[in-house]
């Protein structure tokens, strides 16, 4: 008899599972946990079979690729929230004060979680011209930053299951008010922007919450600095060409802004006072 295969969501699971333990030299239980919305059990259980087949080797809280040797480097895990607030800070206030002149009086507009997203909504504080905007949100630190500005603003939280490290909301229930509407703009982080490889994202539920949301809108914008360009993660939101505006900083490579740009993506650079 054939021996028993798992379902296909299962395979499908620890395929992309095994990717990512090569991808990133050492993958966490609780990682998996989190990116694939399962439980650590599951994701321990998809780690031990992966091991039988001869595709990692498992370690203390997670695996490693399977030929790798005792004293492998490991990676740094997911940042939290805070501490990717700290990295790049410059080049993401550029960016949110970009992307927010994008943004006019009486629009209703989605902001997703994100750090530079946090800066879009700094940057929409700021102008004191805007008025009558609705933001719907699935971020709690946007949602308590943009909170001083009602009734100027008008601040709608998406709802669903708090994801902790990012203050993010997700399935199930994320989409209940998202299914609901449409918006001018949507304005998506995201951990990768690849011209192959689409604008993709380092947690699954994450990744499915913004493809919800750039659905929900009649124009969408990626805000990512120049780190994130070229870069490749788990979750897919969409190809490129899907979004119609990408808002990054000066220190983006030309070459993967022609690339993007080919793609069918329009490229705003933002630029501090001092540069031409």
């Amino acid at each position: 008899m054939e021996p028993d295969r798992p379902p296909r969501d299962a395979r499908r699971r620890r395929t992309l599972a095994a990717d990512l333990v090569v991808e990133r030299g050492f993958v966490r239980v609780i990682e998996l946990s989190e990116s694939f919305g399962v439980t650590p059990v599951t994701a321990r259980a998809d780690l031990d079979a992966l091991e039988r087949e001869g595709r990692v080797r498992r370690v203390h809280g997670g695996a490693v690729p399977a030929g790798a040797g005792p004293d492998a480097p490991r990676p740094d895990r997911e940042p939290t929230f805070e501490e990717a607030l700290e990295a790049s800070v410059v080049p993401k206030q550029l960016i949110g004060q970009r992307a927010a002149a994008l943004v006019r009086s009486g629009q209703s507009i989605i902001l997703d979680v994100g750090t530079t997203t946090l800066q879009v909504a700094r940057a929409l504080r700021a102008r004191t011209d805007l008025d009558d905007l609705t933001v719907f949100t699935n971020g709690l630190s946007i949602a308590l930053e943009l909170e001083p500005e009602i009734p100027r603003f008008t601040v709608v939280v998406t709802g669903g299951t708090l994801r902790p490290r990012q203050h993010s909301l997700v399935h199930p229930l994320a989409g209940s008010v998202l299914d609901e509407i449409h918006v001018d703009l949507a304005f998506l982080g995201c951990n990768g922007v690849d011209a192959r490889h689409g604008v993709t994202n380092a947690n699954l539920p994450e990744a499915s919450v913004k493809a919800l949301m750039l659905r929900r809108a009649q124009r969408a914008v990626v805000v990512a600095d120049a780190s994130k360009l070229g870069e490749v993660h788990l979750g897919r939101v969409a190809p490129v060409d899907a979004f119609h505006t990408l808002v990054t900083d000066a220190a983006a490579p030309a070459v993967l802004l022609g690339e993007l740009r080919d793609a069918g993506l329009e490229v705003l650079v933002a630029r501090g006072a001092e540069q031409p």
